[in-house]
């Protein structure tokens, strides 16, 4: 089974699916961000909210998320060992 993680306000993503948490502010991820909006490849789960982390999936997803990049490895984490 899948293990969904919360990227904040109910919004969730399959973690078996991740590759990388990365902070936004850097000019390759800002590329990287818009080159995914154009492409349609880009959900945005912030709710509106300033964009603190992306989240890059498998197939060159890219899911922007307005929790810190910690908090969301913290909940991977937590979910593991609660697995095991």
């Amino acid at each position: 089974m899948a293990d969904m993680i919360n990227i904040g306000f109910g919004n969730v993503v399959n973690s078996d699916k991740l590759v990388a948490i990365v902070d936004p502010d850097a000019a390759p991820i800002r590329r990287l961000v818009a080159n995914a909006r154009e492409a349609h490849r880009c959900v945005d789960a912030t709710q509106g909210r300033k964009t603190k982390a992306v989240l890059v999936m498998e197939d060159e997803i890219i899911v922007l998320s307005a929790l810190v990049p910690d908090t969301i490895s913290r909940r991977i984490i937590l979910q593991k060992t609660e697995v095991n």
